[in-house]
């Protein structure tokens, strides 16, 4: 039978143990909050009425609520005050020693069945629990700030938790509505590990100078319906608190990828530790401020003119070919799409026709509109109709070989001038230049499918394409209402470096027998706010898809950290490819 938790207590009132005492309030729990002295009871008094009188203005508590949950919170300086208390949660500074020996102080206090919970977030929970007398009853419990409004609790375990600790805890966070997800007791848990990790490859991105601060975070907002972009990110979280965490992960885990980027280490020196400073990677109106005061113009060539672009030619038939020829027909260019056969060019106007009567019937267009984007739209099978386009685009399969192939034959038969764009997203764009008369001509542009939804696409140009021609591509992203971001010819260009590194770590994350696909994609989703959890995605993607872009990054960067994970492997293998087999890292037939 489970502990009656209707009193719990509260050590620490900062901004997150207010937080959580809120939430236990709200609630209907009893609550003992223990601050150290009376200063920093004050404050926590204030975090107190600050939440909840805000929470009042914007109609989420009546005033007699709010004075209802804040007569459930009794506050002092005593810790003995937390005895009756038969769950205590620890939310103090995040320093090892003064929470061991809060641990210790709290064994002589609390009767053998209280439980013990921290609000650590990368520190060990097996080092807290050894601690105590109590081994077995200690476990932790991360909260997210503020602590009212995010509804994820991360619950670690050790390998000597009681399991009937685990139930009870959970039950009460599902009691004060948050979402709970287990784990066990590794550095950074489940979302600290797998956020972070990616955080810092974008400081690395960022410090070598592939994209701009305002195109690596574009990428991953448009590309992945991320809130927001990795560096805003770290600057909402604070550089010095991302540099603990990657430090503490680092030292545990003695991966890489997670060693600190030199630059955070730079800025923490210099002052600049995000929003709370003013200063991070952006610059805010004030400490505290959300509001940016020096974002960068879009994206412009110097010195260099667009050409001209009216007729477009794209080389492919599957589902993003068919989708980038409705985008630009609907843009007002000129399109014709080359097909292997005739029932191959049907088919992609069928799609383009399809979508497009959907528009109609949702009001997006007029009929009108989808007659004229339809009468700029042509197909052919001889690749010599795109003679006259002024900027190809290659849409065909994901093989290096038959790229090359194709792009040598484009240079026999378009003109000069014309621009010719692949839309791979992992391959080398150089190597189509290379077998080409006009490698100055050959450019990356890759779109995100479904292309007529996303808006980004990745402009990517070699070392040998024309400033002009980099120009041209971005206009016409822009004239079909996309977003366009640049970066160097490297393997993943933006999103891709920095998603899949991600997907591969929370499948070694599972095949540690760390914590659940369920828990996991939850944790990601409720946690972080990203749309899809790492397995629905790779699911969505294709777990053959997401093997093949890894080993492309293994190969280009030589990173032990993105070798891909053998679980990715033994699934392909196995016929388990995601949603379009119907089974991959869940169960998509039931």
């Amino acid at each position: 039978m489970g502990l009656d938790l209707t009193t719990v207590a509260v050590v620490g009132l900062g901004t997150m143990g207010a937080g959580i005492a809120e939430v236990l309030a709200r609630a209907g729990i009893e609550v003992i909050g223990v601050e150290k002295d009376d200063a920093g009871l004050q404050r926590g008094l204030g975090h107190l009425a600050h939440s909840t009188d805000r929470a009042v203005r914007d109609g989420k508590l009546t005033g007699q609520e709010r004075d209802a949950l804040l007569g459930r919170i009794r506050t002092g300086t005593d810790l003995s005050a937390v005895a009756p208390a038969r769950l205590v949660i620890e939310a103090i500074d995040e320093d090892l020693d003064e929470k061991k020996a809060l641990f210790v102080r709290l064994d002589e206090l609390c009767s053998a069945e209280t439980i013990f919970a921290t609000n650590t977030s990368s520190l060990s929970v097996t080092e807290l629990a050894a601690a105590t007398g109590r081994p077995g009853r200690v476990v932790g419990t991360h909260w997210f700030n503020p602590a009212p409004v995010m509804g994820l609790v991360e619950i670690i375990s050790t390998v000597v938790t009681d399991p009937t600790v685990l139930t009870d805890v959970t039950g009460l966070v599902e009691r004060v509505g948050k979402s709970a997800v287990t784990a066990g007791d590794r550095a950074g848990f489940i979302v600290d590990a797998l956020l972070f990790g990616y955080l810092n490859n974008a400081v690395r991105m960022l410090e070598a100078r592939y994209a701009s601060r305002e195109d690596v975070d574009a990428a991953m907002r448009f590309g992945c319906g991320h809130p927001m972009g990795p560096l805003a990110l770290l600057d909402l979280i604070g550089l010095d608190t991302a540099y603990a965490i990657l430090d503490s992960i680092y030292h545990t885990s003695r991966d890489h990828l997670h060693a600190p980027a030199p630059l955070l280490k730079q800025l923490i020196t210099a002052g600049m530790l995000g929003r709370k400073t003013g200063r991070g990677f952006y610059t805010y109106a004030a400490p505290d401020s959300p509001e940016v005061v020096d974002p960068a113009p879009p994206t412009t060539i110097a010195g260099a003119d667009a050409r001209a672009v009216r007729a477009v030619g794209v080389v492919g038939t599957g589902t993003m070919a068919a989708g980038i020829v409705e985008v630009l027909a609907r843009s007002g260019y000129d399109v014709i799409v080359r097909a292997r056969a005739e029932e191959k060019v049907a088919a992609v106007r069928k799609r383009v026709e399809s979508s497009l009567e959907k528009s109609v019937a949702k009001g997006r267009m007029s009929s009108d509109d989808r007659d004229a984007t339809l009468s700029r739209l042509r197909g052919t099978t001889d690749l010599a109709d795109l003679a006259e386009a002024d900027l190809i685009i290659e849409a065909v399969v994901e093989d290096l070989d038959v790229k090359r192939e194709l792009f040598t034959q484009l240079d026999k038969v378009a003109k000069p001038g014309a621009v010719l764009a692949t839309t791979t997203s992992s391959l080398p764009v150089v190597e189509c230049a290379a077998v080409t008369s006009r490698p100055a001509d050959v450019i990356g542009m890759h779109w995100f499918n479904p292309a007529p939804a996303m808006k980004l696409i990745e402009v990517v140009p070699t070392v040998l394409t024309a400033p002009d021609v980099v120009a041209t591509v971005l206009a016409v992203a822009r004239a079909a209402r996309k977003h366009p971001v640049t970066c160097a010819d490297r393997a993943g260009f933006i999103v891709n470096a920095l998603l899949f590194p991600y997907l591969n770590d929370a499948v070694r994350m599972l095949e540690a027998h760390y914590a659940t696909v369920e828990d996991i994609d939850t944790a990601m989703k409720v946690g972080c706010g990203h749309p899809m959890g790492p397995f629905e995605l790779a699911d969505v993607v294709g777990l053959d898809v997401t093997l093949a872009i890894q080993r492309t990054l293994y190969l280009e960067f030589r990173e032990p950290g993105y070798a891909p994970a053998p679980l990715i492997e033994h699934l392909v293998r196995a016929g388990y490819l995601g949603r379009k087999t119907a089974r991959g890292f869940h169960n998509h037939s039931v």
